[in-house]
C-alpha cells in the first residue's frame, strides 16, 4: 500500500492518496481544489486514481473532487447521506470497497455534519488490525469537530453533538488502539477548539488524552464541545453550501489578467476590492488607498474569506511572480472572482505618489502614550474570545476580526482608533478594512498583545 498525506499549512488541511501497489488503482480523500500535486504523484508511482472521496460537506475550503474527477475520469463519492447537484456514488455505512489487497471500509460518522463519515484503512481485506482510519472532521488529534457550524442552516448545534458522541463511541473508539488516526485538519482550523499540530495519533492514545472522548457522560461531552469555540469565518456557509453544487473548474495554471493604475481605480471605483498580499510591515510603508492588508506568508485565503464578501471582484496586489500564488489560494475557498492584479506595482506607487497612504503602527509604548492623552480612544481587540478570556487591554473593545465587517456599526468612525491582535497579522487586516470604510486615524500595535503585556510586565 502507498498511503501519502498532503497538509496545506495555511488552511491547516490534511488530505490523502492511498494506491494499491499490486494494481496500480488509487483513491484521493478530501483534496483540495488546486490538484497538481495528487495528479503528480499519481503518475510518478504508476497510479490510476479511480475514485475521489469526500468525508463530508467541507465548510473551511472548497474541495477539489470536481476538479480531480474531471482531470482523471474518477467518479466521485460521498456517504449515501449525501445529495449533490453533480453526479456522485453513495455509500452505506458498513460498505466496503477494494483497490486488490487494499480495502477500505466507510463507517457513518454523523455529527460535525449530518452526511460525515470515516473511512477505515486495510493494508489486506483480513487484517484484524486496519492500518489506519481516515476521520475527516469528525474526530481530530486533541480534540473532534465543531458541531456548531450547520446550527444556521437547520440542525441545531446540541442535535449534531449529541450524533458525534453516538458516531465516536460507536463507530470510531471502537477500533483496535493501534489503529493510526488521520484527520482532514491539524492546529489552527476553525473546525475544532483544541487541534494538536501532531498530523496523526492513534486510536489508543486519543482514548487516553483526548477530553472529548474522556467525556464521562453525553451530557458532560455535549458541553465540553459547544463550549469556547471560535467564531466560524464567514465564508464557512458559502463553502458548505458550494461543495454541494456543479460549479465553475479551476485551472490553476491561468494567470489572472495584469491591469493598469486606471483599471485598478476604475474597477475599484465599481466596488471591486483590492487586496494586498504583502506583510503588514511593507504594507505599512506604502500601500494603494483602500487597499486591504491580507499577508501572503500567513493564513491568507481565510481572513480573505473572512473579512471579504464572496460576491465581489478583486484585484490583487503583490510582490512580482506571486500573483497565480495569490489567485488560486484564494480559489481554494471559492473566491474565484480575482479580475486581475496590479502590473508593475511599485511602479505604479512611484508614479502615483497621491494614491499611495502609509498605515500608522504603534510600539507597546507608543501606544500606552497615545492612550494617556486621548481619554476617547477607541480601542479594538480583534482577537478570538478564548484569547481575550485570557487576558486584554483595559477598555478594549471584542470583536473577532472575522465579525468586524458586520460589526462596524458598533464602532465610531470619528474617533482616534487603535487595533490589536496577538503579534499583528490579524490587527493590520482589521486596520486596513476599518480605512477602507471612512475611519480616518487608525493605528495598530506592533507586536500585539504579546508586546503590550510584556512591556507592562517588565515596568
Amino acid at each position: 500500500m502507498k498511503f501519502i498525506q498532503y497538509y496545506l499549512d495555511c488552511l491547516s488541511h490534511a488530505s490523502y492518496l492511498i494506491g494499491d501497489e499490486t494494481t496500480g488503482r488509487a483513491v484521493v480523500v478530501d483534496p483540495q481544489r488546486d490538484v497538481a500535486e495528487y495528479l503528480a504523484d499519481a503518475k510518478e508511482f504508476g497510479y490510476t486514481i479511480e475514485r475521489v472521496i469526500e468525508t463530508h460537506f467541507h465548510a473551511d475550503f472548497l474541495s477539489g473532487h470536481l476538479e480531480l474527477a474531471k482531470a482523471t475520469g474518477a467518479r466521485i463519492v460521498y456517504s449515501s447521506v449525501a445529495e449533490t447537484e453533480f453526479d456522485s456514488i453513495g455509500v452505506a455505512d458498513g460498505e466496503r470497497y477494494s483497490l486488490g489487497e487494499v480495502t477500505l471500509e466507510f463507517r457513518h460518522t454523523p455529527g460535525h455534519t449530518p452526511e460525515s463519515m470515516s473511512i477505515v484503512v486495510y493494508e489486506h481485506a483480513d487484517d484484524e488490525v486496519p492500518y489506519g482510519v481516515l476521520t475527516g472532521d469528525a474526530l481530530f488529534i486533541g480534540d473532534v469537530g465543531r458541531p456548531d457550524l450547520l446550527a444556521s442552516i437547520g440542525y441545531t448545534r446540541e442535535e449534531l453533538a449529541e450524533k458525534l458522541y453516538d458516531s465516536l463511541h460507536t463507530k470510531l473508539m471502537t477500533l483496535p488502539d493501534a489503529t493510526r488516526v488521520y484527520p482532514a485538519h491539524g492546529a489552527g482550523s476553525a473546525c475544532g477548539k483544541n487541534l494538536s499540530t501532531d498530523l496523526w495519533s492513534t486510536m489508543g492514545e486519543q482514548k487516553e488524552t483526548n477530553y472529548a472522548l474522556r467525556a464521562p457522560d453525553k451530557a458532560t461531552f455535549m458541553d465540553l464541545v459547544t463550549e469556547g469555540q471560535v467564531p466560524a469565518p464567514g465564508y464557512f456557509v458559502y463553502d458548505a453550501v458550494l461543495n454541494r453544487k456543479d460549479r465553475q473548474l479551476l485551472d490553476e495554471t491561468k494567470m489572472p489578467a495584469a491591469m493598469t493604475y486606471e483599471q485598478v481605480r476604475q474597477a475599484i471605483d465599481g466596488g471591486a476590492v483590492l487586496v494586498d498580499g504583502r506583510s503588514p510591515e511593507e504594507f505599512a510603508q506604502g500601500h494603494l488607498r483602500d487597499a486591504i492588508n491580507i499577508g501572503l506568508e500567513g493564513r491568507y485565503a481565510e481572513f480573505a474569506g473572512s473579512v471579504l464578501p464572496s460576491d465581489v471582484d478583486i484585484v490583487l496586489f503583490t510582490e512580482p511572480g506571486h500573483e497565480l500564488e495569490g489567485k488560486n489560494r484564494l480559489a481554494r475557498i471559492g473566491f474565484d472572482r480575482v479580475i486581475g492584479y496590479v502590473d508593475q506595482p511599485f511602479e505604479v506607487m512611484l508614479t502615483r505618489p497621491d494614491d499611495v497612504q502609509m498605515a500608522s503602527r504603534l510600539t507597546a509604548k507608543a501606544f500606552d502614550q497615545r492612550a494617556a492623552e486621548l481619554p476617547d480612544l477607541q480601542i479594538v481587540d480583534v482577537r478570538n474570545p478564548g484569547e481575550v478570556a485570557a487576558g486584554t487591554i483595559p477598555n478594549a473593545i471584542p470583536i473577532p476580526v472575522g465579525q468586524l465587517p458586520a460589526r462596524l456599526g458598533e464602532l465610531d468612525p470619528a474617533k482616534p482608533t487603535v487595533v490589536y491582535c496577538a503579534g499583528g497579522y490579524r490587527s493590520s487586516v482589521a486596520a486596513s478594512l476599518l480605512r477602507r470604510h471612512g475611519f480616518d486615524d487608525v493605528s495598530d500595535v506592533l507586536g500585539g498583545f504579546g508586546a503590550w503585556d510584556e512591556a507592562r510586565q517588565s515596568a
